[in-house]
């Protein structure tokens, strides 16, 4: 049809950013810094994780996250996105373990998608040192002891 929009294109976080991106802040401290093409490279990594998944996962994940904003209203007077960071940090931890088996799956799927975000950045590659090498494991060169070599270009580095 005509001026329908394609639900594989369609963004899924753009109605509740909001909502995401503080609850990515409580699970990962660090994306608290991140500036906006630091966000922006983070969204389009879910987007793109996101992008062939059924429409109704997709709305069932934006469900999940306004309901996560307003069921900390209930708890604590306030929606998720005006707690300080203790606050939140407690209420999702309230999901890692819930009762029922459906929340806890949900939190952790959020959760992976917060991680597979973050981390998924060729920035936070460098952060946390990793250096990707079509070597592989030879670029180690683990010797028959088990223990590892530098390898002759790093050697020459130093």
């Amino acid at each position: 049809m005509a001026g329908t929009a394609d639900p594989a294109t369609t963004p899924v976080l753009a109605p509740v950013r909001e909502i995401f991106a503080a609850i990515v802040s409580t699970i990962v401290p660090e994306a608290s810094s991140l500036d906006d093409h630091g966000w922006t490279s983070l969204e389009q990594t879910i987007e793109t994780a996101l992008r062939d998944r059924p429409a109704a996962l997709k709305s069932q994940l934006r469900l999940s996250l306004r309901t996560i904003q307003w069921m900390a209203a209930l708890r604590f007077g306030r929606p998720f996105t005006s707690l300080n960071v203790a606050q939140r940090a407690r209420f999702l931890r309230s999901f890692e373990d819930h009762r029922l088996q459906i929340v806890r799956v949900g939190f952790w799927g959020l959760r992976t998608l917060a991680l597979i975000g973050y981390y998924a950045r060729a920035e936070a590659a460098d952060e946390v040192g990793y250096h990707a090498d079509a070597r592989g494991w030879e670029r180690l060169e683990i010797g028959k002891s088990g223990h590892r070599n530098i390898g002759t270009s790093e050697k020459q580095e130093l």
